[in-house]
C-alpha cells in the first residue's frame, strides 16, 4: 500500500503502475533493474520523481510506435 503522504511531484509505487499502465510487481521490477531510481520514501513504500516516469513513459510509447 502506497502511504498517506507522497509529497507533491512524487509518485507512489501504485501511481507509477497505473501510468505505466503495468503492476506493482513490474514497477519494482524496474527499480531492481536499474530503470528507475527510488527518490524518498521507505523501502517498502518509495517514492519516484515524477520527472523520471514521465521519461520512462515517453521512451516506452516511443519504443512502441517504432
Amino acid at each position: 500500500m502506497d502511504s498517506a503522504y507522497t509529497p507533491p511531484g512524487y509518485y507512489g509505487t501504485r501511481d507509477v503502475a497505473r501510468a505505466l499502465n503495468t503492476s506493482p510487481g513490474a514497477v519494482r521490477n524496474l527499480v531492481y533493474r536499474g530503470r528507475l531510481q527510488r527518490a524518498g520514501g521507505t523501502e517498502r513504500q518509495p517514492w519516484f520523481r515524477a520527472e523520471d516516469v514521465a521519461a520512462l513513459l515517453a521512451e516506452r510509447q516511443t519504443h512502441s510506435a517504432a
